[in-house]
């Protein structure tokens, strides 16, 4: 930096500004110039310290809130631990359980959340209670019927560790298991600590917001499909808005990230889950999940889930085309299973900041049978009736879009009391 620095300076140093001053008599022009000269100093040398900020700050590392390892460690000891963790839960390549325990912590239970421990049950599947096969722990699954901890799940815990890779949209569930364990430990008085993740969907806020009516396990809180925020914001959010059963507020601690801001690019080193194995999976989900309310396939039973969507068509020779088939931990018995699909692929070219509604009405309008266009589960993935009326209508994209704008800005502005990073706006 100061090498830098002094070829900065040499430079300046050499510039006709400083040139004139040097000439410049005791009084006359030289008097108008000096002052000028010394503002257009200084005013590179700002933007050159403040560029070089940036840059430093660029090639800074984000670390999570797992790896933040000071600010919690101390809190566990000589406590009894329950963590609620998944395949994402991992400090570098080391599983948090696995740091937890090489720390001589008290850990006596685990959690688990859909897809379990380690990330490999189906979605939508049933994951059971059993054991760790490393640790021999018990695990309790949090998905199924047993969504929220039961008192007696909880005797003897003294706080319980949250961390798990979220992807920023509303009806990825992991918020509502967040939403259940808050629930928990305010109900039985056990202390929370979040360790927060970034979002790989930070960067911007889109979509309806949620209707209390539509209130589903994919869809628990009045927030928009994209909402920006990471689980640790959106916890705050939770506790702060009151949103928790008999307005209970959970005692608890937040970990923040290092290095990261919402503008700020990031790609989670492990999948979230099976059917989202790259950013841009990730990056399409808040789009293409609301498919999953309709006849059109995502890809499910393809190596390019959340990548790809279509229709059956036996006879279409053009476009994009797909086959369906069982994957073991990604896909059991997926829609159009054997069937050829046309369709297109979608690429990172095809990414924007916003929810795209023009291939939800293109394949409407494709589909023969528009009364079976939609199954029930559209709804409470978009979280109203509204979405789905309007586009039986034929309602413009943008006239859709304006629908939602009053709530979203209502939404963005109670969204920043909430805020534990710099904004995108």
């Amino acid at each position: 930096m100061k090498q830098v620095l002094s070829v900065r300076l040499r430079f300046v140093l050499s510039t006709n500004h400083l040139r004139t001053i040097s000439k410049a008599p005791s009084f006359g022009w030289g008097f108008f110039v000096r002052p000028y000269a010394m503002k257009q100093l200084l005013l590179f040398f700002g933007t050159f310290i403040f560029t070089s900020c940036l840059a430093q700050k660029s090639d800074l590392k984000i670390l999570a809130g797992a790896e933040n390892t000071e600010k919690y460690l101390n809190d566990l000891k000589s406590k009894k631990i329950a963590l609620v963790v998944n395949q994402t839960s991992k400090i570098k390549n080391e599983h948090l359980v696995d740091f937890i325990l090489a720390n001589k912590i008290n850990v006596v239970q685990l959690f688990s959340p859909e897809h379990g421990i380690r990330g490999d049950a189906d979605a939508g599947e049933k994951v059971g209670n059993e054991k760790d096969a490393k640790t021999g722990l018990p695990i309790i699954s949090l998905y199924g019927e047993n969504k929220k901890p039961k008192k007696e799940q909880l005797t003897g815990i003294e706080i319980v560790v949250f961390d798990m890779q979220d992807v920023g949209a509303r009806f990825y569930t992991y918020l509502s298991t967040l939403h259940y364990v808050m629930e928990a430990c305010a109900e039985n008085k056990i202390k929370l600590i979040v360790l927060d993740r970034p979002n790989p969907n930070g960067d911007y806020v889109d979509g309806p917001v949620l209707e209390p009516a539509y209130k589903s396990f994919v869809g628990m809180h009045p927030i928009p499909i994209v909402h920006g925020m990471t689980l640790g914001e959106l916890a705050q959010m939770i506790n702060g808005e009151k949103w928790l059963k008999d307005s209970v507020l959970c005692d608890m601690k937040i970990i923040s990230c290092s290095n990261y801001d919402h503008t700020t690019p990031f790609t989670p080193p492990i999948k979230p889950s099976p059917n989202l194995p790259n950013l841009n999976s990730i990056r399409f989900y808040p789009t293409l999940c609301l498919f999953e309310g309709t006849v059109v396939s995502v890809g499910r039973g393809t190596d390019l889930p959340f990548q790809i969507m279509g229709i059956p068509d036996s006879t279409t020779n053009s476009g994009f085309a797909f086959t369906p088939k069982s994957i073991v931990g990604m896909a059991k018995k997926p829609l159009y299973e054997g069937k050829r699909c046309v369709g297109e692929r979608l690429d990172s070219n095809s990414i924007n900041r916003e929810i795209d509604l023009a291939y939800l009405i293109k394949y409407y309008n494709l589909y023969p049978n528009k009364e079976k266009y939609f199954n029930n589960f559209f709804n409470k993935l978009a979280g109203n009736s509204t979405l789905q009326d309007q586009i039986k209508k034929r309602i413009s994209v943008d006239e859709i879009r304006k629908s939602w704008q009053n709530e979203l800005e209502a939404f963005k502005k109670k969204r920043k009391k909430y805020l534990l990073y710099p904004d995108f706006e």
